[in-house]
């Protein structure tokens, strides 16, 4: 679907219909009673309202991986933690080297990030050949990469802050939070706290994708029932369910719906809300909002200028740091962290797999894409970081697809040797 809405945007924009792309995604909507109204640009109602939204189940994802995940124990956590440091610091450094002592040079952020649904996406065509182990530690990878992105955004690019509207957030963070450990369950809560703390980001000079990090971070985690209460009234629920299949047939159907309620019921609690909230929203964020962003996002001219600007300094500093820096990084700061003891190598990975997942990591695409409208302010210069985020992107995804590819060769040819 990623790919699809990028063609699309790509062939759009090209077309003798291009104009109608420019001016879809300008439209005026507006939301609201009069007087408190919202009214923005659909690009923007995409990257700060659909995006947020995505952050907000980026969040819920972290605090997964937290609590019960990869990064709940130090060590298993070191290597894809050191591997996302040094896969976000160098290529960073690079994108500085090549603009520094421009105004393009704020644009350092922009190879930092991976765009972890393309990453699974090549790895989910190679299939077999490439290690589970690989994907498990590239999402781990990409789980720091968006912390790290969160923490860029909150640091970096935030416009000039109004203090009203952050204490209304702050107050709203706190009812969030004090939501949760006051037992509330209910969603509906969480949703409206979060849509007003969301609305007073947008206010505040706050970048408003973050309001979905924090919101996700307040969700509650644990359930009400745990395995072992949930087997045991799954057992009385068939019971009750074979007594109901047994009885008078007018009066079957009724029943049947109250056990089927019970059933509901005991699977809601057997189930945290950070579980539930994650499952139902990740096919929307998948198949809905990503595309969208991609499709408002990724149109770019192709024209002789284009070409033309594949030697300018932020198409290069972008092409070189998720190409060329991101598997350097990645691949470097693993070695260190095995090299220094914190922790071991993930079964089933060897160097060339780490490599190939190292260019894989630099397949920055959406989230470079979103990082690049923040960090550049000139139109020109985005689109032109454009050009070198897709350069770098289908670069990366070929390099490391072949080295993949050839390891699982090499792999089955020991094996059947």
């Amino acid at each position: 679907m990623l790919l699809l809405a990028t063609v699309v945007a790509l062939v759009w924009v090209n077309s003798p219909w291009s104009d109608s792309y420019k001016d879809l995604w300008q439209t005026k909507i507006t939301i609201g009673p009069s007087g408190f109204d919202l009214s923005k640009a659909a690009i923007l109602w995409v990257n700060d309202g659909l995006m947020a939204i995505f952050f907000f189940v980026v969040g819920l994802e972290i605090k997964r991986e937290i609590l019960v995940g990869q990064l709940s124990s130090p060590r298993a956590a070191a290597v894809p933690v050191f591997a996302a440091v040094g896969g976000m610091a160098v290529p960073a450094l690079i994108y500085a080297m090549f603009t520094v002592g421009t105004p393009s040079i704020d644009g350092w952020g922009i190879p930092m990030a991976t765009d972890i649904a393309f990453a699974l996406g090549i790895l989910a065509l190679i299939g077999s050949r490439a290690p589970i182990s690989l994907k498990i530690f590239l999402t781990a990878l990409a789980i720091v990469d968006d912390l790290g992105a969160v923490l860029v955004i909150a640091l970096f690019f935030t416009d000039q802050i109004s203090v009203t509207s952050l204490i209304v957030a702050v107050v709203f963070v706190v009812l969030l939070f004090g939501a949760n450990f006051a037992g509330i369950r209910n969603p509906l809560v969480f949703f409206i706290l979060s849509f007003c703390l969301w609305v007073a980001f947008l206010q505040s000079g706050v970048h408003p994708t973050l309001a979905g990090v924090i919101a996700a971070m307040a969700i509650p985690s644990k359930k009400l029932i745990d395995d072992q209460q949930f087997l045991t009234r799954l057992q009385d629920i068939s019971t009750q369910f074979r007594t109901v299949a047994r009885g008078q047939k007018e009066r079957v159907e009724h029943h049947r719906q109250r056990v089927f309620g019970e059933l509901e019921s005991a699977a809601a609690h057997a189930a945290s809300p950070m579980s539930r909230l994650e499952h139902l929203l990740h096919p929307w964020v998948a198949f809905m909002i990503m595309p969208v962003f991609a499709l408002a996002n990724a149109g770019l001219e192709i024209d002789t200028s284009t070409i033309q600007s594949m030697d300018d300094r932020i198409s290069l500093g972008v092409i070189f740091g998720l190409a060329i820096g991101k598997p350097i990084g990645v691949v470097l700061f693993t070695w260190l962290a095995i090299r220094l003891g914190v922790g071991t190598l993930p079964v089933g990975l060897n160097w060339r797999v780490i490599t190939g997942g190292g260019f894989l990591a630099g397949i920055g695409f959406t989230m470079s894409l979103f990082i690049s409208r923040l960090a550049l302010d000139n139109e020109g210069d985005v689109d032109v970081a454009k050009a070198g985020i897709l350069v770098a992107s289908v670069v990366s995804a070929l390099i490391g697809s072949i080295l993949l590819v050839q390891n699982g060769r090499s792999t089955k040819k020991r094996q059947s040797g």
